[in-house]
């Protein structure tokens, strides 16, 4: 005669799998975001600047970027240069007529498209007003698909120059839930 296991052993049991099931879920989801060493898993951004044609657009500023995605997460580069120039050590970055490359490894914080943009100058040096026409943006990680971005800035970062201010700040994350490839700014419209 088979022998029935009491229905208290049963609940138990199911009780005890139950908490095994979320503790393996509770270390799956935090293993998400790190390596096998246990530090965070950083993502690779590429981020190409192109300095304005305008007479004196260029600058010896210090420049930095501050991106972030539709959930307000966000990176920020201090240094552009040295966080990740590839242009070489004898490179003269954000002259006019210029396209600067730049690339290095932050947080993958961002986990939606990049959609938003500040850009600033610090005002130092001889040359402090630059002119920014654009800064394009891809990102990509591990387990993440490749983002791009392309954001028209077209503006002066200047004291001495309208609209007078050091910094530019485009924001395109209104509807852009899923997209993979942005631009944004005023000549946006030319380009869609």
């Amino acid at each position: 005669m088979p022998q029935k296991t009491p229905k208290r052993t049963i609940s138990k049991m199911s009780r005890l799998s139950f908490s095994i099931l979320l503790l393996l879920l509770f270390v799956a989801a935090a293993s998400a975001t790190k390596n096998k060493n246990g530090e965070k898993q950083e993502c690779v951004y590429s981020i190409y600047v192109r300095t304005g044609s305008i007479i004196k657009s260029g600058t010896d500023a210090r420049i930095s970027l501050t991106l972030a995605d539709s959930s307000a997460n966000q990176i920020h580069i201090p240094d552009l240069v040295s966080w990740g120039g590839l242009m070489g050590p004898q490179h003269n970055y954000f002259e006019r007529t210029s396209l600067d490359v730049f690339s290095g490894r932050a947080t993958c914080g961002l986990r939606g498209p990049i959609c938003s943009l500040n850009v600033t100058s610090d005002g130092a040096g001889a040359h402090h007003g630059w002119y920014c026409d654009s800064v394009e943006v891809t990102a990509t990680g591990p387990h993440l698909p490749c983002s791009q971005t392309l954001f028209y800035v077209q503006q002066w970062l200047a004291t001495d120059a309208a609209p007078y201010q050091l910094y530019a700040y485009l924001n395109g994350c209104d509807g852009v839930e899923g997209e993979r490839r942005l631009v944004v700014g005023a000549a946006a419209a030319e380009v869609n």
